[in-house]
């Protein structure tokens, strides 16, 4: 049986190949946004209606109108670590940049080096004068190092005074205030970047969309490298995300599949947390599937009618399979989309991509030929999006991780 770790998610296309090129778009450098806001929910907003091609203009604080009651508004609530630490390499002084992605084990990390033809496994580099020392222990995939960091204390409070917050390469001015690159309800640490999208709520925002009668279902998914890494194949599909770890509590899990059972949508903020509740109902089908409680060849198994699911005429109702059957475990519901757990995923959502959950989006616009680009491209079809991205360009709209934001409803 394949781990979620060992199986590449991917999808099916609608044609043999699309051009990574397909995605592109003119950027202006001066529409880069550089700084935060000062008020979070006075971003700009654009309203793409995924139907039609409509957009409208409006602020985020706004965005409440364009939800409704029922719904559900999913958020990522991880937490950026200050993951950039810069050093010298022991008894050559050279400088280095180490970026953290992900921890292995214990004090083990995936960290990207630079420079990176002079960080060989047995490399010795020393931070804040060797308050932290990391030995560079192995050269993995993309040529990323594992190194492995001794010191005295508590790491994350080491981290917290060595550390930098691991900003973009195309914000160039220094951030004053580390916390406005964290999100409002930012808590489960291990980010090297921000879920962006989330950076427009404040407390007084999404307390106004709970009294609405919208309910909040808190994910966390950990951005890693896919963050950092451009498109270099020619074709979309050509092109491999990293792993990264997502979680889904028992409690988010419920109110997702409860809203979706009352005929709710599902808003999702950030592509992030779109990629996991997705990756969560992907990995559910598995299970289903390995446990045999669906059909297969066309046929159902004989164990499914003998727990006496709902039938017509002596068969069973067409839909059933569909809206998902109960396990042996009794853990997952009829109807279902969701379950609660962890893993990794590295799914990659391109046009052709059919959501499973995800009725919405809230997102901030994106670097051109990105794989985010694709996502909101796969949910609002291309040249949709890509007319709007125009449009917000034409209007001057503020860009990237720092820059406005973008409704796909």
């Amino acid at each position: 049986m394949q781990t979620s770790m060992e199986r590449r998610i991917t999808v099916k296309e609608v044609r043999d190949s699309m051009d990574v090129k397909d995605f592109y778009y003119e950027l202006p450098q001066e529409l880069i946004a550089q700084d935060p806001l000062e008020d979070r929910s006075s971003s700009r907003l654009l309203v793409l209606k995924k139907g039609n091609g409509e957009v409208e203009h409006t602020s985020f604080r706004h965005i409440i109108d364009y939800l409704e009651p029922g719904d559900c508004l999913v958020l990522n609530n991880t937490k950026v670590i200050p993951a950039r630490l810069f050093g010298e390499r022991e008894g050559t002084g050279g400088k280095v940049e180490l970026l953290l992605l992900k921890r292995r084990e214990n004090d083990v990390w995936e960290t990207l080096v630079k420079p990176g033809k002079k960080a060989r496994p047995g490399t010795k580099i020393l931070f804040g004068g060797g308050l932290l020392t990391g030995e560079v222990q192995d050269i993995v995939e993309d040529g990323n190092r594992l190194v492995k960091f001794s010191y005295e204390g508590i790491f994350e409070e080491i981290l917290d005074k060595l550390g930098q917050m691991p900003l973009p390469p195309y914000i160039t001015h220094k951030l004053l205030d580390k916390n406005r690159y964290q999100t409002v309800y930012a808590k489960e640490e291990g980010s090297a970047a921000a879920p962006t999208a989330g950076l427009h709520f404040t407390p007084e925002l999404l307390a106004q969309i709970r009294e609405k009668g919208i309910s909040i279902a808190e994910v966390t998914l950990h951005v890693g490298l896919g963050t950092f890494r451009p498109v270099k194949t020619e074709q979309v599909q050509d092109h491999h995300m990293h792993f990264e770890f997502y979680q889904i509590s028992e409690e988010a899990a419920g109110i997702i599949n409860e809203t979706k059972r009352r005929g709710g949508r599902v808003v999702c903020v950030g592509t992030t947390s779109c990629r996991t509740v997705e990756s969560a109902a992907r990995d559910l089908k598995a299970k289903r599937q390995q446990e045999g409680m669906l059909a297969q060849n066309g046929e159902v198994r004989e164990r499914i009618l003998e727990e006496g699911l709902p039938a017509q005429n002596g068969e069973v109702r067409e839909g059933v399979l569909e809206e998902g059957l109960p396990s042996q475990s009794g853990n997952m519901r009829t109807g279902d989309v969701v379950q609660a757990g962890s893993g990794w995923t590295d799914i990659f959502i391109y046009p052709g991509y059919q959501f499973q959950v995800l009725d919405a989006l809230i997102t901030n616009f994106h670097l051109p030929e990105s794989t985010l680009v694709m996502l909101v491209s796969a949910l609002a079809g291309r040249e949709q999006v890509l007319r709007a991205y125009r449009i917000a360009v034409e209007e001057k709209y503020r860009f990237f991780s720092f820059g406005d934001a973008m409704l796909v409803v």
